[in-house]
């Protein structure tokens, strides 16, 4: 029979001519990561002929100053070197058009821009993407007056396309109340909610990792996985975003969308095909099936914690609550733990440890997962009991690469039993294009690939997970805060946590 799954988009090649709209133009996330990510599809033949970027902001400007703003821009933060020739020709296909986003005549002036860049550039078809780099505050407002100003209505010709920026709201009720309001004029299959986590190589190779090789989805269960260990910890302490940390806190800036979706990955069922539908269907599964926790069980299985002063990479750094743009008196958190279970027949009993963190010991997003130990002690207790047991370390960043860590017998006469690792880098691929993380994601928006974007449904059932624990926190304040220092990996709570269960944090020396 023939095969009448959907097909997948293609990603070797640029998706139609469109319109690339920027709102929030002149801000760090369009110099440090959009137009850098474009430019870079530009120069791997990704982006169509027939392009352009229109920038909208508040910042007084036009054509001519924001693309000599963006010609200074990408000498600091281009990804490779810049050929100038290739990058004349991208910026001079760069518009825009300054105003306060609440007034209505600066939509009208964007259609208008449209159009007139559709006529000068011959970029036939009306496909715009709009990318709403701005403060989340602001999603509902710029949607509307999109849909206001008739720029969202979709043709035969056309098509329209939302990027949301996180956070998806503050909570589950907030995020109930974005989704309504972009729902207004928006059709989900429009709306294209970023993770730039789900952009990294180690992160999409996970599902090839485990539904292209036959050796490791027969063991990816509770029959053989003894935990699974999800780590993303930062060295950096709040940089230039300390106003927007300590009003999010960690839990919802790193958990409840970058963490569970990298989880929702590991343990998802198969899906029917690879199209965007058919993987996020399986995501949300997972979500659904995590155990929601009772206010008792959150202070038995999570941890929160926040940085005191300390050392790293030899130079002392302030607390948290010396930072600037932070409250001196802060009850944020800038590291969470949590001990998940994920109630279905492949796994259930099987804890999920989550961490992430601020000013920890190493920058390293990893997640380990460790399988059970044999079930017989052929080489004498001490092998069994101090040899580690077979584990796959996927290391997400700085450096992309997958460990499989082994036992084997030591060369010599005597049988003596090492555990070994198995390494695979991404590097050995070849020499790899620098890039910023948005280059897949935007690429995928312009052909209509929904996978790596976050479904309605997932954030919401993402934040049913995350909202216990924020009710908690919120209600009983913490007492010892701050109470780990820079440059270790967290309050020791969070190796309680897991010491009572018989495990162990897997720190990299």
């Amino acid at each position: 029979m023939p095969d009448t799954r959907p097909t997948p988009p293609d990603h070797r090649h640029p998706g139609p001519p469109c319109i690339f709209v920027i709102f929030g133009a002149s801000g760090d996330l369009t110099k440090r990561k959009l137009i850098p990510a474009l430019f870079n599809l530009r120069c791997l033949g990704l982006l169509p002929d027939r392009f352009a970027v229109i920038g909208v902001a508040i910042t007084p400007g036009d054509d001519a100053s924001f693309r000599t703003q963006l010609s200074s821009d990408i000498k600091q933060f281009a990804t490779h070197p810049v050929d100038p020739a290739e990058w004349d020709a991208f910026v001079s296909a760069c518009y825009y058009i300054a105003g306060d986003f609440n007034d209505t005549a600066v939509f009208t002036a964007l259609k208008d821009k449209i159009a007139t860049v559709q006529q000068e550039r011959t970029i036939p078809g009306q496909n715009v993407v709009f990318n709403l780099a701005v403060t989340p505050t602001l999603f509902g407002t710029v949607a509307a007056q999109l849909g206001a100003a008739g720029l969202l209505q979709e043709t035969p010709d056309g098509y329209r396309r939302v990027i949301i920026e996180k956070p998806f709201g503050r909570d589950l009720d907030t995020a109930r109340e974005l989704n309504n309001k972009l729902h207004e004029v928006l059709h989900e299959s429009q709306v294209y909610r970023i993770d730039h986590y789900l952009g990294k190589e180690t992160v999409q190779n996970i599902m090839v990792f485990r539904f292209a090789n036959m050796i490791f989805e027969p063991n990816w269960n509770r029959r053989y996985v003894d935990s699974v260990q999800i780590t993303v910890a930062e060295s950096l302490g709040v940089e230039n975003r300390g106003g927007y940390l300590d009003h999010y806190g960690v839990l919802r800036d790193m958990v409840q969308n970058h963490m569970l979706s990298v989880l929702s990955l590991i343990a998802m069922e198969p899906p029917s095909s690879i199209s965007g539908d058919a993987v996020r269907n399986e995501k949300v599964k997972v979500l659904d099936a995590i155990r929601p926790m009772e206010p008792e069980e959150v202070i038995e299985n999570c941890v929160r914690g926040q940085y005191g002063a300390g050392v790293i990479d030899g130079q002392q750094v302030p607390a948290y609550r010396d930072e600037p743009s932070v409250d001196p008196r802060s009850n944020t958190e800038t590291y969470a733990a949590m001990r998940l279970l994920v109630d279905n027949w492949r796994w259930a009993d099987v804890p999920f440890y989550l961490r992430t963190g601020k000013r920890l010991a190493k920058h390293l997003t990893q997640v380990v997962i460790r399988f059970k130990r044999t079930p017989l002690m052929l080489f004498g207790e001490k092998v069994h009991s101090e040899a580690g047991p077979n584990a796959l370390i996927l290391n997400i960043q700085p450096e992309e690469s997958i460990t499989i860590m082994i036992r084997a017998k030591r060369p010599g006469p005597a049988v003596v039993v090492d555990t070994i690792p198995l390494d695979f880098d991404y590097a050995e691929f070849g020499q790899q294009s620098p890039a910023t993380g948005y280059e897949t994601l935007l690429h995928d928006c312009m052909i209509g690939d929904m996978t790596l974007f976050h479904r309605e449904d997932s954030v919401d059932a993402s934040w049913r997970i995350v909202n216990p624990i924020l009710d908690v926190w919120g209600a009983l304040p913490p007492r010892d805060f701050p109470d780990y220092e820079a440059g270790t990996w967290g309050p020791t709570a969070a190796n309680k946590l897991l010491e009572r269960d018989g495990r162990h944090w897997e720190n990299p020396s």
